[in-house]
C-alpha cells in the first residue's frame, strides 16, 4: 500500500474498524472509504457489488461482524451465522469480482476446537469439537477462512485472514448484554463503585484462562501484514495475539484495582465458564517481525479512561 492507495475499511464504526482507520489516518493514508450500515447493507449483495463497481478500492479490510459474548451467541445463533456469513460471502465476492489487489479478514481465536492442546496453533483448525456456546458464529468465521483460500487456489486472489485473540480497547461494546467479558468487567465495576454496592457478580468459576490483546495492536498488526507480505507468504490464515494469558479470577481484580472498586468479587460458578483456556501460538507473526507492544494492565486503564469519557453516550 501507498498513501494514496484506495482503501476500504468494512466495520468501520466497530472496534477493530475504528482502530484501523485511526492507524491509517495516523500513517499518512489519504483515500479510506467507509460506509455506515445505514449507507451500505453488507448482507444485502447488490448493494456491496454496486458499491465495489463504483468506488473500486485496492485494498479491503474486512472488519464487519456480528460479534458478542457468551451470553449473545447463546440467545441469538442464527443471528450470528446467518449475519456474518452474508456479510464476508458478500465483501470476498465483490473484492474479487471488481479486483482488489489484496483482502485481509479478521476471524476470531473461537475457531478453534474447544479442547485442542495449549498454546493454539493455526494446524488445530478443524481437529476437534468447537465450544457449543459460540459455534455458529465459530463456523461462520472458520468458512471465511476457507473461502479467502479457495479464492486464492481457483482464482489466484491475495486474500489473508488473521485470527486475533480477544480483544478491548476504545469503541468496545460495554453493554452488559452483548459485550464480551473485559468491557462487560469495566462497566460492572464501575456502576457498582457509583453505586456503593458491596460486591461484583462474574459469571463462571474465574478459572478459565484468557488472553487479551489492544485492538490498537491488532490494528498495527493488519496494516503491517496488509503492506508488507503476500497470502502465499503467511499461509491460510495467522494468528495475532500476545501469547500470554491470565485467569478471569486475575483478569476480574486487576479491572477491580483499576476502577477503584473496594468491595469483594462473586463468582457464579452456575454461569457457562466456556473454553477452559484459550491462547494462541503466535510464533508465526514473530517470524514475520511483528509483536504486540501495549501491556495489559497499560491497555486496561487507557480503556477505562476512554469508558469514563463516553459512559453517557
Amino acid at each position: 500500500m501507498d498513501t494514496e492507495s484506495s482503501i476500504y475499511v468494512a466495520g468501520h464504526r466497530g472496534l477493530v474498524g475504528s482502530a484501523l482507520v485511526r492507524k491509517l489516518k495516523a500513517l499518512g493514508y489519504r483515500h479510506i472509504l467507509t460506509k455506515t450500515r445505514n449507507e451500505l447493507d453488507l448482507t444485502n449483495p447488490y448493494q456491496v457489488d454496486h458499491f465495489f463497481e463504483e468506488n473500486r478500492p485496492q485494498y479491503v479490510f474486512l472488519a464487519a461482524a456480528k460479534v458478542g459474548g457468551i451470553y449473545a451467541n447463546s440467545k441469538y445463533p442464527a443471528d450470528f451465522i446467518r449475519e456474518n456469513l452474508a456479510i464476508q460471502t458478500n465483501v470476498i465476492h465483490a473484492s474479487y469480482r471488481f479486483q482488489a489487489k489484496k483482502l485481509l479478514f479478521l476471524g476470531s481465536s473461537c475457531i478453534y476446537p474447544k479442547m485442542a492442546p495449549q498454546p493454539l496453533m493455526e494446524d488445530y483448525l478443524l481437529s476437534g469439537k468447537l465450544e457449543h456456546t459460540n459455534e455458529p458464529y465459530a463456523i461462520a468465521k472458520i468458512a471465511g477462512i476457507k473461502m479467502c483460500e479457495a479464492y486464492n487456489k481457483q482464482y489466484n486472489t491475495n486474500f489473508m485472514a488473521v485470527m486475533p485473540t480477544n480483544l478491548y480497547g476504545p469503541n468496545d461494546n460495554f453493554d452488559l448484554e452483548h459485550s464480551h467479558v473485559l468491557p462487560a468487567l469495566i462497566r460492572k465495576f464501575h456502576e457498582a463503585k457509583a453505586t456503593g454496592q458491596g460486591h461484583v457478580v462474574v459469571w463462571g468459576t474465574g478459572t478459565p484462562r484468557r488472553e487479551f490483546l489492544h485492538v490498537d495492536d491488532l490494528a498495527d498488526a493488519c496494516i503491517y501484514l496488509m503492506d508488507k507480505f503476500h497470502a502465499k507468504t503467511v499461509g491460510p490464515f495467522l494468528n495475532i495475539g500476545t501469547g500470554e494469558d491470565l485467569p478471569i479470577k486475575e483478569l476480574a481484580q486487576l479491572i477491580r484495582q483499576t476502577v477503584g472498586f473496594t468491595g469483594n468479587i462473586v463468582f457464579d460458578s452456575t454461569k457457562p465458564d466456556g473454553t477452559p483456556r484459550k491462547v494462541l501460538d503466535v510464533s508465526k507473526t514473530d517470524r514475520l517481525g511483528w509483536k504486540a507492544s501495549i501491556g495489559l494492565k497499560d491497555g486496561i486503564e487507557q480503556t477505562y479512561r476512554w469508558f469514563q469519557e463516553h459512559y453517557d453516550q
